[in-house]
């Protein structure tokens, strides 16, 4: 019987709220959580549980460092078992289980509670819209669906996840209702695909709806939402983030692209027209929208004319907030079925630097016009004597921080109470990403 264990989870915020469901089984049954940040000789756990990802090779190399670090743990005495589950073992499991003997055990992206099993408890239905936050308390993302019925030629995530399967509204009001309690104030929805919200379930797009419905939750005062793909984008969703005070004013929106060429190998559903357009009707329908996105360098059909064509798309859209990624390859996707990989490594490195380059003014440009504007923070942290904040305009771990000096806090008060609350900031200074402000 297991009773202390530490949790490692790699690759996306969905891969945290799986752990953070795991986690909460594991807590009811009075297991002692190590922290994920602790060295593994310090606490000495009795099992690692490793919820991997399996999305890219930088990913999956990931994943298997930490497997490996974790049986060389094992194998000084520092744990007695590991376990490992999610996208890479749903993926990989036999070669795996062939490669690396040492692990206990390896589960899929779907078998958290033969996880919980295998360290001796039974899962509790009852338990399932429940958390165990390992993000800061004041936010929590929330998982509003699994899988994609999407065919981009690049993407694993079909056969890894399966198709678009929607979380009922009932469900997501109860786990949103009880993350309030909790303490959390900003929830941050996440999906392979948000904007697909509600079609298998009610046959129509329900994404607006739900925002309506968890703006009325007791205690939540920010929802943000991230990954919402541009083709066929419910437009009710723009009036409810118009009109609506908790609806944060960002939203990611992953493009890709911008070349017709380009998005037709990757097999997307929009072209050069429509997301011209969308960009467009967002920016009026939303005054002041951050918009985030995120591109592909070195996609199969991606020529030099290609590549300045997304150039200058940027430089007229002007993306507040924009990552970005060199082609890879993936066995078993589209891509690499029919098309040839021709770029070289060498080149596709210098459009992303080149890109990245570019983006890199834009957004010194977009801070500077805040600078001298006051703007309400979340607060999330403190490091090297500066508050951490974020403001509607920045999403946690991808975007940029807003860095408030401590000493500009009474005296007699203890600045650790003032972690996730929110507070009223001048922007005094800009650099690419981060700002500075001081309160009011």
């Amino acid at each position: 019987m297991v009773k202390k264990i530490q949790l490692i989870t790699l690759g996306c915020s969905k891969n945290r709220v799986d752990s953070e469901h795991l986690l909460k089984q594991i807590y009811n049954n009075s297991i002692e959580i190590c922290p994920e940040g602790e060295s593994v000789e310090r606490v000495l756990p009795h099992a690692m549980l490793i919820n991997t990802c399996g999305f890219i090779k930088d990913a999956k190399e990931e994943s298997i460092e930490a497997i490996l670090t974790a049986v060389e743990a094992k194998k000084r005495g520092y744990t007695s078992a590991i376990y490992v589950f999610g996208c890479l073992s749903q993926r990989y499991r036999d070669e795996l289980k062939t490669e690396i003997p040492e692990v206990d055990g390896f589960f899929g992206a779907f078998d958290i509670s033969s996880v919980l099993k295998a360290i001796g408890h039974n899962w509790d239905e009852s338990l399932k819209n429940r958390r165990y936050l390992t993000t800061p308390s004041h936010y929590a993302y929330l998982k509003i669906s699994e899988g994609c019925d999407r065919v981009c030629s690049y993407c694993s995530i079909p056969m890894i996840r399966g198709g678009h399967t929607s979380v009922p509204i009932e469900d997501l009001l109860d786990e949103a209702n009880h993350l309030a309690a909790e303490g959390v104030k900003e929830l941050i929805l996440v999906a392979q695909d948000t904007t697909y919200y509600g079609l298998d379930l009610y046959k129509e797009r329900r994404l607006g709806y739900l925002l309506n419905r968890l703006c009325q939750v007791d205690g939540i005062e920010w929802i943000r939402l991230l990954y919402s793909y541009p083709a066929s984008f419910p437009e009710d969703v723009l009036d409810v983030m118009a009109n609506n005070p908790k609806i944060c004013k960002y939203l990611d929106i992953p493009l890709q692209h911008i070349n017709d060429k380009v998005l037709t190998n990757m097999r997307r559903s929009h072209d050069t027209a429509a997301t011209r357009g969308l960009v467009k009707k967002i920016r009026e329908r939303v005054p002041g929208i951050a918009l985030r996105t995120t591109m592909i360098v070195g996609h199969p059909g991606e020529g030099e004319k290609a590549f300045k064509e997304l150039m200058s798309f940027l430089e007229e859209a002007r993306f507040e907030r924009l990552g970005a990624f060199t082609y890879s390859q993936e066995e078993g996707t589209w891509g690499a079925q029919n098309l040839k990989d021709s770029i070289t490594e060498r080149v596709k490195q210098q459009r992303y630097e080149k890109l990245m380059e570019l983006q890199s003014g834009i957004s010194l440009n977009y801070n500077n016009s805040r600078v001298g504007g006051i703007e309400r923070v979340i607060i999330d942290s403190i490091r090297d004597e500066n508050f951490i904040a974020r403001s509607m305009r920045e999403s946690p771990e991808v975007d940029g921080e807003i860095l408030i000096d401590i000493s500009g806090v009474g005296k007699n008060r203890d600045v650790r109470d003032l972690i996730g609350t929110f507070a009223d900031v001048i922007i005094d200074k800009a650099g690419e990403y981060d700002l500075t402000a001081r309160f009011i």
